[in-house]
């Protein structure tokens, strides 16, 4: 579909939790979308919104926040606060009007929107577990599972960041949504390659098994640069456990972490469960060399743009880390290589693409856009 046919919705009702890179996301979406014309009204769940968030929001130009406390959908016993936030959301939803609901969560999918639907799968709790815990999944996760099969039966579509995430939700659930693949993007004027010091980074939700950011730290005292994390190190009763041997800068502002990200040589993610990975985007624009895990979602965005080494070899992880280390000119050409790959994931082309997918089902029953789907 050419831009010239696009139906563009006037106002987009989205939804974002504030405890990680879906913030990062919504907000890149909303500004590109505020360019483009289309108003955004965004719903909050989880934790309150910090002052650097609400500075970005703020620097929205049209952008509506609207802030709620309510658990999130993956944490812990949260049902009681999943029915009062749908409740919330369609109280929202008839104040505003909308001309499209976009979720970027599951549960609420299956509310009665007026307005077409849409869900972005950034990560899952049975796709997590499947990559980070391996073993079969507690019965606790039963309700969790069946309340996300019906949100993405009841949407109009399904979208991920990459063909690895959707792949593995139609493996977990049974679901006939049509479903797309919009890789997510950053601004690439943010974030540009500066003179570079001999220090590993890494950065996210410190606190996540699926980081796999304990690999990274039980190797540090075998490195011969220093290692640097920047990143919340808990979150409820999650906790990351530091021993001293790696520099913990704690939560960084964009501006900060850009900063960081310009002067590091190196950034590790050893990562065992990765949808997407903003981090890593951020890093390649900033011309570090990217040592990641291989997983399939990593070696989908950055094959022949990275190093990868398994998530369970830490001597592989410490092998790698000090081939670069060791080699100048083999660094500066994966960054460069990195690089090259991060400015094609950019947020005019993740804009474009929500655009043309919201405008192929305004209007559209489910039937009309399974037609349409990839």
């Amino acid at each position: 579909m050419r831009a010239t046919e696009i139906r563009k919705p006037e106002r987009v009702l989205m939804t974002a939790d504030t405890a990680g890179g879906v913030w990062t996301y919504a907000m890149e979406l909303a500004a590109g979308l505020s360019d483009a014309g289309v108003s955004v009204s965004l719903a909050t769940m989880g934790p309150a919104i910090s002052r650097s968030q609400l500075a970005e929001a703020r620097a929205i130009r049209g952008l509506e926040l609207y802030e709620s406390g309510f658990r999130l959908e993956w944490q812990d016993d949260p049902w009681i606060n999943v029915t009062l936030a749908g409740e919330w959301l369609l109280r929202l939803e008839g104040y505003i009007k909308p001309d499209i609901v976009h979720l970027n969560n599951y549960c609420h999918g299956s509310l009665p929107w007026k307005a077409p639907s849409l869900i972005v799968a950034h990560s899952c709790v049975l796709s997590w577990w499947e990559a980070v815990r391996k073993g079969p999944i507690s019965g606790e996760w039963n309700r969790y599972s069946q309340e996300v099969a019906a949100g993405l039966n009841g949407v109009h579509a399904v979208a991920a960041p990459s063909r690895a995430m959707l792949e593995a939700l139609k493996r977990h659930y049974d679901f006939n949504a049509p479903s797309f693949v919009i890789p997510n993007g950053r601004t690439s004027s943010l974030f540009n390659p500066g003179k570079k010091e001999e220090i590993v980074f890494t950065a996210g939700r410190l606190w996540d098994e699926a980081k796999n950011i304990a690999a990274l730290q039980a190797v540090s005292k075998k490195l011969s640069w220093p290692v640097c994390a920047a990143g919340p190190t808990e979150f409820a009763s999650e906790r990351f456990h530091t021993d001293g041997s790696i520099e913990m800068v704690g939560v960084l502002s964009a501006s900060e972490l850009s900063e960081r990200l310009s002067r590091a040589a190196v950034f590790a993610l050893p990562a065992k469960y990765e949808p997407f990975g903003l981090t890593v985007l951020e890093a390649a624009l900033s011309g570090c060399a990217l040592v990641l895990g291989d997983i399939p979602s990593l070696r989908e965005l950055w094959e022949g743009a990275a190093l990868f080494v398994s998530p369970d070899d830490r001597d592989g992880l410490i092998g790698t880390i000090e081939r670069l280390a060791a080699d100048r000119p083999l660094r500066e050409k994966i960054g460069s290589m990195a690089r090259e790959r991060g400015l094609a994931y950019s947020a005019e082309r993740m804009v474009q693409g929500y655009l043309e997918l919201y405008g192929r089902f305004m209007g559209s029953s489910i039937e009309e856009v399974q037609a349409c789907a990839s």
